[in-house]
């Protein structure tokens, strides 16, 4: 088994058809056929069903798809590495973030570690939290702002060791189809603390605060018309799991969209919605509500890294600049209501 056959695997898997994989890599389509031959006659297993115009993968195939991703990003990876030694003038950085930090803290961290490292290619992948931590277990990732499940990480202070047992607590339980990385544990080092609260339109229907007061809780609000994440968001979980532990069961008004459609969607009265704080700031059309309870109401945001590879220098020069932005934003009072920096070095 070679690199090359691996990428060209990637590339027929991808594109669904040999002809157009070798141009894509670059090669005479007989040549990627005979390595992709070779790559199955070493594996003793077939990896494509081939058709008269399209290839499928085979159950071998689709095994070795996740780990043949994570081989050749773990290459990439070490040749940006090599290249990063010249003072960080070259490299990449492929950050995860969840849609709350998108259109809040991400932007201000990302201008000031441009202006630092200007020749750094930034790539933003933006999702749920559980995309994300999946997108950084196969390598496709170097770093990911997520929010935190105990179950999931193994924590790391401010010089990079492990945290004593439970000295940081997140929500219990990993999500569903969520699975354990297959060379080990993430490392994660909490940065925020954000409150969850509830929004509604402040013209239209009477606004949520109006008929629940300052403050309300999960089964007050069920009552209403909900506006929720797609699968696949940590905050959609929280959500449900709160109703399912009250007894109760939301009315899903529309379902799906990033955090700035939900947003859009309440501002224009189509139901309430449960937010991070941090996505409230400029956002004149919404009123908020606090949430009463205990354990789901806050939430705890980290980044996450793999422990199984080194951090490229790029990823190292982030998280510097990460915690360093947080740092100076908490010391100067800029942080939104109700989120606050709790890095430990802090």
């Amino acid at each position: 088994m070679t690199l090359k056959q691996l990428i060209y695997f990637l590339a027929v898997a991808d594109t669904g058809r040999f002809v157009q994989a070798a141009a894509e890599a670059r090669v005479a389509q007989p040549t990627l056929s005979r390595q992709v031959q070779a790559l199955e006659d070493d594996l003793g297993e077939t990896l494509f069903t081939r058709g008269r115009d399209h290839v499928t993968l085979t159950s071998a195939g689709e095994t070795l798809l996740p780990l043949a991703r994570r081989i050749v990003a773990d290459v990439e990876t070490a040749r940006l590495e090599i290249a990063e030694l010249a003072d960080l003038r070259r490299g990449r950085l492929r950050l995860g973030a969840t849609p709350s930090l998108c259109v809040s803290v991400v932007a201000d961290v990302l201008a000031v570690f441009h202006d630092s490292y200007p020749g750094i290619s930034l790539q933003i992948s933006e999702g749920g939290s559980q995309d994300l931590v999946t997108d950084l277990e196969d390598g496709q990732l170097d770093l990911a702002l997520v929010i935190h499940q105990a179950d999931r990480f193994t924590t790391t202070g401010g010089n990079g060791g492990p945290l004593p047992a439970g000295s940081l607590r997140g929500r219990a339980g990993s999500a569903p189809g969520s699975s354990a990385h297959a060379g080990g544990t993430l490392g994660l080092t909490p940065v925020l603390r954000e409150e969850l609260v509830a929004v509604s339109a402040t013209a239209g229907h009477a606004p949520l605060d109006d008929v629940l007061g300052d403050h309300a809780g999960i089964a007050e609000i069920a009552r209403h018309p909900l506006v929720i994440n797609r699968p696949g968001y940590e905050l959609r979980e929280a959500i449900l799991s709160a109703c399912a532990a009250a007894g109760v069961t939301p009315r899903i008004a529309v379902e799906g969209g990033e955090m700035d459609a939900v947003l859009r969607m309440v501002e224009r009265g189509l139901g309430v919605a449960i937010v991070p704080s941090l996505v409230l700031a400029g956002r004149s059309g919404l009123r908020t509500t606090r949430l009463d309870g205990s354990g789901w109401t806050h939430r705890t945001i980290a980044l996450a890294h793999r422990t199984d590879v080194s951090p490229t220098r790029a990823a190292e020069a982030f998280r510097e600049t990460l915690l360093a932005v947080l740092a100076r934003t908490s010391r100067t009072g800029g942080l939104p209501p109700g989120v606050r920096f709790i890095h430990p070095g802090a």
